[in-house]
């Protein structure tokens, strides 16, 4: 509504426009949620919480949010983040641990993943002893 609304197109005819679209199933929210979710969660490997921040941005009203990231479980955020702190650290074999510690916080929290996610991530690679559990 607002993009037309932008493009100077009258509230009325924006109104009707959206209506059709609607209820010939061409503009789905949950769906669209769901699909973006899934997409930006495998893909992109971002949390929740930046998803969610994406999906608002986009005009997504929070229950319909809120059932999209129903679908992504605490076990599979945190899979997801173990996984990009694996490929981080591959790549890290020659630097301190201190340096590799501060770079995959640093990334995680980039990607949104939330501190108590982080301290697993980071006490399950083991990082000071160099073995991975």
């Amino acid at each position: 509504m607002a993009h037309l609304k932008k493009r100077g197109v009258e509230d009325d005819v924006a109104n009707a426009t959206i209506y059709k679209l609607t209820e010939n199933g061409l503009i789905n929210d949950a769906e669209f949620a769901k699909a973006w979710t899934q997409s930006r969660h495998n893909a992109k490997k971002l949390s929740k919480r930046i998803i969610a921040g994406e999906l608002r941005t986009r005009g997504v009203d929070q229950s319909t949010i809120d059932e999209a990231l129903d679908e992504i479980d605490d076990e599979s955020e945190y899979r997801t983040a173990f996984s990009l702190a694996m490929k981080k650290y591959s790549t890290m074999s020659r630097m301190e641990p201190e340096v590799q510690i501060r770079r995959i916080q640093s990334l995680l929290q980039r990607k949104g993943f939330g501190f108590g996610v982080i301290g697993r991530v980071i006490r399950e690679l083991d990082i000071h002893s160099g073995e991975q559990l």
